[in-house]
């Protein structure tokens, strides 16, 4: 077959062991050489509008491909990567976890992958599960959960149900591109105020002012709040970090719409990136607060499993003068590696790095008035619905 892919084994090894070389043997020019000629780049115009220039395959497949030209110019037939969505019925909605870092316990996810395409993004190697690339699969190959809201108002109806606040943007937006038409998070939270459940919102996107009537009134029964991720307020790096996410303007007089409506909001800085937007820190702080932002978290960046890949890649490509900078700031708070999962540390890092960071943030907030971010939402309105197929009360 005269064709434009040539299948390796070992996967992850022949996508990223280049790129984490890079840094030992000669720096950002060894490292974009090596990755040059591998073939694991797409062309600029496939991959046009996304933040991932790479698109390897997953860490449990057995074999990864690689462009080559063979002549024959079939790498010009390759179409731009567009966005796809795929509808899937899970069996459950709401997701468990027990970590101590989280402030909550439960979340609700409409979406899988997210056409934002932040390229830091923990939640890529998520995608893998699906047999699918972290890379520009994740951007641009999505699911989507129709039968969200049923299912939730099945799980709340529950006999067993324990109310606690549900948090949703935890893994991936659930305001992304899509929800415009898909509306799947407007009819989670229907299912919400309906039944007085708290939820506390993540997201980057302007999208969520759509849903301030809901919010507004479930708000005003202190059922909600919503928080703003905002990276950069440079405009030029979020478009090249964060592609399809509202931009930094936006995203504050997002913040204002919701604060004038009577929802407590807050900004989450993160990631903080070494060395590239580290020093924006009290700009974003101060910003969120004249845009009623009553609290305020942050988190250092994550580099889980093919993440660090992607990473590493987009910033050869954008910032290569800071590449051996940026990762060794970032590794002296992973001791010494591109990340460490432990509790306790993998939000904030260890060592001095980290330390300055979390001191600047403690005065920066101290001194304007925004507290530590907190999910203290009311739990004692909830009134389970009706299962479906039950007799109703007659009282």
């Amino acid at each position: 077959m005269s064709g434009t892919l040539d299948t390796v084994q070992t996967a992850d090894q022949q996508a990223f062991a280049p790129i984490g070389a890079g840094n030992s043997r000669g720096g950002a020019d060894f490292a974009n050489g090596v990755i040059n000629r591998s073939g694991i780049r797409v062309g600029s115009q496939r991959m046009r509008g996304r933040a991932a220039a790479i698109n390897p395959a997953g860490r449990f497949e057995t074999s990864s491909r690689h462009l080559f030209d063979d002549g024959w110019q079939t790498l010009d037939e390759l179409p731009p990567f567009k966005t796809q969505v795929t509808a899937e019925s899970p069996r459950t909605i709401v997701t468990r976890n027990d970590s101590p870092d989280l402030p909550f316990d439960r979340s609700i996810n409409p979406y899988r992958g997210c056409e934002h395409g932040c390229v830091y993004c923990f939640a890529r190697p998520t995608h893998s599960y699906m047999g699918l690339s972290a890379g520009l699969d994740f951007e641009s190959k999505l699911y989507a959960k129709p039968n969200a809201a049923k299912l939730l108002h099945k799980e709340l109806a529950a006999a067993d149900y324990k109310v606690k606040s549900m948090a949703m943007g935890t893994n991936t937006d659930p305001y992304q591109p899509i929800e415009k038409q898909w509306r799947i998070t407007r009819d989670i939270l229907e299912v919400l105020e309906e039944t007085n459940h708290p939820v506390g919102i993540v997201t980057k996107s302007a999208l969520v002012t759509r849903d301030i009537d809901i919010l507004s009134r479930m708000a005003a029964k202190g059922l909600a709040r919503v928080a703003i991720s905002i990276t950069s307020l440079d405009r030029k790096l979020s478009r090249a970090m964060e592609p399809r996410a509202a931009t930094p303007t936006l995203r504050l007089d997002t913040l204002r719409q919701l604060s004038d409506a009577g929802i407590p909001t807050s900004v989450m800085v993160a990631p903080i990136i070494p060395a590239l937007t580290d020093h924006e820190l009290e700009r974003i702080l101060d910003a969120a607060k004249a845009n009623g932002a009553l609290d305020a978290s942050y988190i250092l960046l994550r580099l889980p499993h093919e993440v660090s890949g992607l990473f590493k890649e987009w910033l050869l490509r954008h910032y290569p003068d800071r590449y051996t900078h940026v990762l060794s700031l970032m590794r002296s708070m992973r001791g010494g590696k591109d990340y460490q999962a432990e509790w306790g540390t993998r939000m904030r890092g260890v060592g001095p790095y980290a330390w300055q960071v979390q001191r600047r943030f403690d005065l920066a907030t101290r001194k304007i008035g925004l507290q530590a971010m907190r999910m203290s939402l009311r739990s004692d309105l909830f009134k389970p619905p009706t299962a479906q197929g039950a007799q109703l009360s007659l009282f």
